[in-house]
């Protein structure tokens, strides 16, 4: 049977078969108990593992589908929340093969890799609690052929927005805004990355009515507008928020890196060192020039800007900085270190795709063709929200009963595998419940210890699956409740 979190996510599914929703629950169930796992090991029985592959197969179980009574699920919590921080972001699925490749996929750098893009859009609350996807869409790229990478920046420009994959963060931003209205008791800011700082995207984020605010990290050094067309001594974004005076200043420990491939230029793909960086931040209100377009003519976009840079950067190193252009207000301190509180949420989608292919293994599921895959991979986006979701509410709520994440069989079970005594008179709290599912995937628990991360965590998980089972087929409750098996 399926478990009972399950059942509360896929209440709403729609498969057009009664069957089907069923059976989408169990795999579910199945896959979410073991997710680290091979998918006929998480099925546990040649019947069970071919009842799974026949759900991929089938017509009707496609990505969106499957996805769908999630995302009515995250609205739902998304509702009971003030603000919600909606993250959009794009990864590759890499399902290159060493013969024969996966029918349906495209190239990803060239040719010499090959698979689909996935962009969801995550809800997190300010704390990092994923909350769940709000859209999601995926895509093959066309075989190689040239492409925007051999054309000069100005046929670049030349070729309207609807007809790149850019567009991908105008649409997305699109569904953020109706999300947005479906829930007008709460404030949603959506959040990205360098990537989607891209003029139409402004253009269409300052469309009144706003009901949607906004935060994306820029990636060019604007140019600004210019009053009755007289010459400025900062005519870019940057120099101009340079000009003014610093806020306050914090300290942050900067993790080093290496570069992943030896020929890489940019700057923020450089190696660096690790060490304590001393960061200024300044903020300012622009009006931005609108760039030249060969269909179309874009209006100047005004827009909040908030600088955190590195003071006095080592000469060997690159300096630390963000840019940020957002929509919320820049007024105050407080509101200034609001943005930026914000926009560091935006790392965990950097987290949720880590326990997407490394806790869940997306990527080394063996199926033959794409659209298989692709409902592989619907089912796994809600197992590694589940897997996220665990990991960030231990932290975010750790005084709470953990019988509101945990069913009573999962707990005891843990308990007395853990803790080796008699069980306790009430359920643990919750944080306490996931550093023990934690120790049981190598979490070390100390007196001054960081809390789990997501991987301790997704191992812990699957073993927690396997005991609870015992536990209710040999242990002191031998009944089986329901949605436990």
């Amino acid at each position: 049977m399926a478990v009972s979190w399950v059942l509360d996510e896929m209440k709403t599914a729609d498969l057009k078969d009664q069957r089907l929703n069923h059976r989408l629950s169990e795999v579910l169930s199945q896959l979410g108990g073991h997710p680290t796992a091979s998918i006929p090991a998480a099925c546990g029985g040649h019947a069970e593992m071919t009842a799974a592959y026949r759900l991929f197969d089938n017509d009707k179980a496609t990505f969106e589908a499957i996805v769908q009574p999630h995302i009515e699920a995250t609205r739902q919590r998304i509702a009971s929340h003030r603000v919600v921080l909606v993250v959009q972001d794009t990864s590759e699925i890499d399902v290159t093969r060493p013969e024969q490749q996966v029918a349906g996929t495209g190239p990803l750098d060239g040719g010499a890799r090959r698979g689909t893009f996935l962009h969801p859009l995550h809800a997190f609350t300010p704390d990092g609690t994923p909350l769940g996807t709000l859209h999601a869409s995926t895509w093959v790229r066309d075989e190689a052929g040239g492409g925007c990478a051999s054309m000069s920046r100005a046929q670049r420009a030349a070729i309207p927005i609807e007809e790149k994959e850019s567009h991908r963060w105008v649409e997305t931003f699109r569904q953020a805004s109706e999300e947005a209205q479906r829930c007008p008791s709460t404030q949603l800011v959506c959040l990205a990355d360098s990537e989607a700082d891209i003029y139409e995207l402004l253009v269409e984020a300052r469309t009144e009515p706003r009901r949607l605010d906004w935060i994306i990290r820029a990636c060019q050094n604007r140019a600004l507008l210019r009053d009755n067309d007289q010459e400025t001594a900062e005519p870019y974004v940057r120099e101009q928020v340079r000009a003014q005076p610093v806020l306050f200043t914090h300290a942050i420990q900067v993790r080093g890196r290496r570069a992943k491939v030896s020929c890489e230029t940019r700057g923020r793909r450089q190696p660096r060192q690790s060490r304590q960086a001393e960061m200024e931040v300044r903020a300012a209100c622009v009006t931005l020039r609108s760039p030249w377009r060969a269909d179309r003519e874009l209006p100047a976009v005004t827009v909040n800007v908030v600088l955190v840079s590195e003071v006095d950067p080592p000469g060997d190193d690159v300096p630390v900085e963000w840019l940020l252009l957002t929509s919320l207000p820049v007024d105050d301190i407080e509101q200034v270190r609001q943005v930026i509180q914000y926009y560091c949420v935006r790392w965990m989608i950097e987290v949720f795709f880590r326990v997407l292919k490394s806790g869940c293994r997306v990527e080394d599921r063996r199926f033959e063709h794409l659209d298989r895959l692709l409902s592989c991979l619907a089912v796994y986006l809600i197992v590694a929200w589940r897997t996220l979701y665990v990991c960030r509410l231990g932290r975010g709520c750790p005084n709470i009963s953990c019988e509101s994440v945990f069913e009573p069989a999962e707990w005891k079970s843990v308990w007395m595998v853990v803790q080796r005594g008699p069980l306790p008179s009430e359920p643990p709290r919750l944080g306490e419940m996931v550093r023990l599912v934690a120790q049981l995937g190598g979490y070390v628990k100390r007196k001054q210890n960081n809390p789990p991360g997501p991987q301790t965590t997704w191992v812990g998980l699957q073993r927690m699956h396997d005991f609870a089972l015992s536990w209710i087929r040999f242990g002191p409750e031998t009944r089986a409740g329901p949605g436990l098996v």
